[in-house]
């Protein structure tokens, strides 16, 4: 995986952010960006300032099935003032990256970048990248670097704010669902008569309101990519964030597994995302749905029937999204219990829901194996490794897993 790092308040995210992301992709063919909110806005705040959660909710909504672009909250969840060496530690950890992870900054910020802690470490780590923000010309930068010879958008966040705060033209600097968000929000001082109601109607569908039914996949055809971002809408605007975090981050894994594995990404993107959409339903109907798939309830899933809300998403994914790839299906059925003939896809599915990078406590072999090992190898370590926690913490174990376990045993001495 290569990938590169775009660190900032986003406050808020805007297109200058997202079309920086998309040209050192371009430019450097990475893999990846993993766009990292601070978790302190460096801007004071006029009425409406967000919260962290706020500018974290703009950046999940602005990157709407977008898999080269990942986020990560690392620094929102340490608090206080993040250092750059902290979470290119953390990158490393919880990433694996197989080469250097590039740092993105703006020319602005490399002027006094040997001030940073351990910037001589950073520098070393890193494959600092610097774009044009403010300078024409190269800088005068004292260690290596790429040039990102970037169009330059004359946009900023404290441009933004100071637009919505004097109730000027700002809506079209920002992706339509950051634009949403601020609205509803009143975020930054946005007054409510500003908001143009025939623009609200005409883009009511953007949350699911009066929106047409997107054509739904065929049985062995892959999901379309509206059908996706529309699942990716539900999911954001119905989870915690930290759920909607792990979601998304299990759909950019099962992205990546699918496409080394030979596997459909966007029926593994969409799995991954849908995985946990009935995480929040409650018990009655996480039953109902559940039942709907003509299975009967286990004794273990009738004593927790949190259980359920695997059952509960497929037959979800099936009757409001039009979901009918099986192969999908069956993965989000299984991702919490597993199943002795289950497939490819659905094993994929189980190793990103237990390996994403916001799951802590992850055992770093684990983590190693994933970016190297074959699919039933990784499979079978992540099984074992999941039953054997189970066991320790003397929790019940489904029957469907039991005979997973037992199934795979049996593979191996064969």
């Amino acid at each position: 995986m290569k990938l590169a790092i775009l660190g900032g308040s986003f406050n808020p995210v805007h297109n200058g952010h997202l079309h920086l992301a998309e040209m050192v992709r371009t430019a450097f063919s990475y893999d990846r960006i993993i766009l990292i909110p601070a978790y302190r806005s460096p801007f004071k705040l006029g009425a409406g300032g967000p919260s962290p959660a706020d500018r974290l909710d703009m950046l999940s909504a602005s990157v709407t099935g977008i898999p080269w672009i990942g986020i990560d909250d690392c620094e929102i969840r340490r608090e206080g003032v993040s250092f750059t060496i902290d979470t290119i530690d953390y990158i490393y950890d919880r990433y694996r990256p197989g080469a250097k992870p590039g740092l993105i900054l703006g020319d602005d910020l490399a002027a006094n970048f040997f001030q940073w802690r351990r910037a001589s470490e950073i520098a070393e780590k890193t494959d600092i990248i610097i774009a044009r923000r403010t300078k024409h010309e190269k800088i005068d930068f004292p260690y290596p670097y790429r040039d990102l010879n970037n169009t330059r958008l004359d946009i900023s966040s404290n441009m933004i704010r100071e637009l919505i705060q004097g109730r000027s033209a700002w809506r079209f600097l920002v992706p339509p669902s950051v634009r949403r968000i601020i609205e509803a929000g009143r975020l930054y001082g946005c007054q409510e008569d500003a908001v143009e109601p025939d623009v609200q109607a005409a883009e009511g569908g953007a949350r699911g309101e009066g929106a047409s039914e997107p054509a739904p996949c065929g049985s062995s055809g892959h999901p379309s990519w509206e059908t996706i971002v529309r699942i990716e809408e539900e999911v954001r605007n119905t989870l915690s964030q930290p759920r909607f975090l792990h979601s998304r981050n299990t759909a950019l894994l099962s992205w990546d597994l699918c496409g080394r594995y030979g596997l459909d990404r966007q029926a593994g993107y969409l799995a991954g995302i849908g995985h946990d959409i009935c995480k929040s339903c409650s018990d009655d109907k996480l039953v109902a749905l559940a039942l709907a798939d003509g299975q009967r309830m286990s004794k273990l899933e009738k004593k927790k029937p949190s259980l359920l809300h695997g059952r509960a998403a497929a037959v979800l994914l099936k009757q409001r999204f039009g979901i009918h790839n099986n192969d999908i299906l069956e993965a989000v059925r299984l991702h919490t219990i597993g199943g002795v003939n289950m497939g490819d896809l659905g094993k994929v599915l189980y190793i990103a829901d237990k390996l994403e990078v916001s799951r802590r406590d992850v055992d770093p072999v684990l983590r190693e194996l994933c970016s190297s090992a074959g699919l039933e190898e990784l499979f079978a370590a992540v099984l074992d490794n999941t039953v054997a926690y189970l066991r320790s913490q003397d929790t019940d174990i489904s029957y469907g897993t039991i005979r997973l376990l037992a199934a795979m045993q049996k593979r191996k001495k064969s």
